[in-house]
């Protein structure tokens, strides 16, 4: 069985949140995971999505710090606060030092906002450890409320449980048997593994006495457990012709199962995160406007990408501006988290020391 990525809820309660709304969130996750623990099922994290902080308020660092201290006495260490639409350059300031808080900036019909995400970016890069802050900010574009899938998530409405699965193994399998046909192959398999996954997040959510908001089919890889690795076993490498048939087919069999969806449900190729896309990235086999060619077929934009730290604003904002145009004139939802590392230049290497994180090169 494929591992869980996420369990997230999705509390109606608005900002500023009380450590009782927190602590009862908490206490519905791990129901949440022990109903799938008793499935044999591995639960990866749990999360909590809120309704966007700045619709209800100021936040202030203050506030952020708060919530930190309360997250951390709940045991939880994903929180999302939410896409900003002003009020962009206050959103380091909440990151910093709060490392269970994840924001993000929403530019479509908002594109005055892409210079200060991208000063954003800057100030997250040289504000924390080996710039690690940017894991957890993205901006978005077309994006709906209801995505499991962090930095992205946000919630609206009536409390809701969703789900998402590490399901690059899924696509993996599909893939031994070649392009021709990898849709179908791929749609059945995915039903097959999700299937019972909705089934028994369906009667869970019921059982807390809150909605069932879908399942992100979104194949999310982990390190070895690589997307990547499902185009090579139709292309030959990553990057080489047929990646963008490969991505089309494969989101095809995503977007074609009946299964109750939310969020991106499409391809994601984060480079740091999938050793395969690292690889390639290093190789310069493929660049940003690759990635946004895949994108224009499948999933979820620029993902964990990493930058020279001597980026400029202006060129980070005119990328993000990319990314919107492609979402905007799609009409499909796509982000971009960039990882501008500190102290590099084109050509260097990266140095993470994160277990999430896949070493690279950085440049444009």
């Amino acid at each position: 069985m494929v591992p869980i990525r996420t369990l997230t809820l999705g509390v109606a309660e608005p900002h500023p949140l009380s450590g009782d709304v927190i602590a009862k969130a908490a206490e519905a996750l791990r129901r949440a995971e022990a109903a799938c623990h008793d499935d044999g099922r591995e639960v990866q994290t749990l999360r909590l999505s809120t309704r966007p902080v700045f619709g209800d308020m100021t936040p202030t660092a203050a506030y952020a710090r708060d919530l930190q201290a309360m997250l951390d006495d709940a045991g939880l260490v994903y929180c999302s606060l939410g896409p900003a639409t002003d009020g962009v350059e206050i959103i380091p300031d909440l990151l910093i030092g709060n490392d269970a808080l994840h924001c993000t900036v929403r530019l479509d019909g908002n594109t005055g906002a892409a210079r200060p995400a991208a000063e954003a970016m800057l100030r997250l890069a040289n504000g924390t450890e080996e710039g690690f802050g940017n894991f957890r900010f993205a901006a978005l574009a077309c994006v709906p409320a209801g995505a499991p899938f962090f930095p992205a998530a946000y919630h609206e409405g009536p409390a809701s449980l969703t789900v998402g699965l590490q399901g690059a193994s899924i696509a993996v399998q599909a893939a031994q048997g070649g392009l021709d046909g990898l849709t179908e192959r791929a749609a059945a398999a995915i039903t097959t593994e999700a299937t019972p996954v909705v089934r028994l997040v369906e009667r869970v959510a019921s059982e807390l006495g809150v909605l069932f908001g879908g399942i992100d089919l979104s194949p999310a890889p982990n390190g070895t457990d690589s997307i990547g690795a499902a185009f090579e076993a139709t292309s030959g490498e990553f990057g080489a012709p047929g990646t963008l048939a490969t991505a089309a087919a494969l989101t095809a069999a995503l977007r074609g199962t009946t299964l109750p969806t939310c969020g991106y449900n499409g391809l994601m190729l984060p480079v740091m995160e999938d050793v395969v896309l690292a690889r390639r990235w290093e190789e310069g086999r493929i660049g940003l406007h690759d990635l946004l060619a895949y994108s224009s077929v499948c999933g979820t934009g620029l993902d964990t990408v990493p930058l020279p730290g001597d980026s400029s604003a202006d060129d980070i904002a005119r990328l993000l501006l990319d990314v919107t145009a492609l979402a905007v004139r799609l009409r499909k939802p796509l982000s971009a988290r960039l990882f501008p590392v500190p102290g590099t230049r084109t050509g260097d290497r990266t140095a993470f020391t994160s277990p999430y994180l896949t070493n690279t090169t950085v440049r444009w």
